[in-house]
């Protein structure tokens, strides 16, 4: 199983509360949080990578614990070897694109090995940034940006790559030129991957396994991908889940 999440949780903001009930589980490479905004995607996306904690419940990720409640395991971002692409993707204003992918694998005090310098190289010519190597993120365009961040989660080779509504910046021509970009690249690298949208477009073509959210919840596992190929249409799949997540916007997610 490459992935197992079942949590709960309750988040405190200036317009309530918000409860996430989150429980799924998938051995697909490619899985899609799918809903509305409000639902609880991201949030469920922060879980896995670390950076927000549950109440309660228990995350693993290929057959290693990232979190258990019962048994006190908690294990912190930085160690869960996870790469994240955010909405923004977050890039350092003040470090050059090669020195942005280069982060991820710079450890405290030491120089990158060669070994590093050449898997930096790498990953530059591979998403076509190479030329753009020297410049900083405010001279990029959105496209350029994104492979930038791409990059740089898939630098330290992670067990899993998590993506918060990567073409949600980019215009429509591109995000589609983005979208073929991705699943190229994602079949290249062979890292699975969990992405957060609520863009039908994103589920036809990265949906294998598709969880769907709504009212803090999941509310359905599907096999996507063999559900396509037997001949249903995605409006055929996809609108009860629209019905049943309807009227939900409580909180960003």
């Amino acid at each position: 199983m490459l992935l197992r999440c079942d949590i709960t949780t309750r988040f405190t903001g200036d317009v309530g509360g918000f409860e996430l009930d989150a429980s799924f589980q998938a051995s697909s490479t490619s899985i899609v949080l799918f809903g509305p905004s409000g639902s609880g995607k991201t949030l469920t996306l922060m879980t896995l990578a670390g950076l927000l904690a549950p109440r309660s419940g228990h995350i693993a990720v290929r057959g290693v614990t990232f979190y258990d409640s019962r048994t006190g395991v908690n294990v912190p971002a930085r160690k869960r070897n996870v790469g994240v692409v955010f909405q923004d993707y977050a890039l350092f204003p003040h470090l050059t694109v090669r020195e942005n992918v280069a982060f991820g694998l710079k450890r405290p005090f030491r120089p990158l090995s060669t070994e590093q310098r050449r898997k930096v190289e790498e990953l530059l010519e591979l998403f076509g940034i190479a030329a753009l190597a020297g410049q900083r993120p405010h001279q990029l365009s959105g496209g350029q940006r994104q492979r930038t961040a791409l990059a740089r989660a898939l630098a330290p080779n992670p067990r899993l790559l998590l993506l918060d509504e990567p073409f949600t910046a980019l215009d429509q021509p591109l995000r589609a030129k983005m979208r073929e970009e991705l699943a190229q690249i994602q079949k290249r690298v062979d890292v699975p991957m969990v992405m957060v949208t609520h863009d039908l477009a994103d589920v036809e073509v990265f949906a294998q396994s598709l969880v769907a959210f709504g009212h803090g919840r999941v509310l359905e596992v599907l096999d996507y991908r063999e559900r396509r190929s037997g001949g249903e249409s995605a409006g055929d799949i996809l609108t009860p889940l629209f019905e049943a997540a309807n009227g939900n916007a409580n909180e960003s997610g």
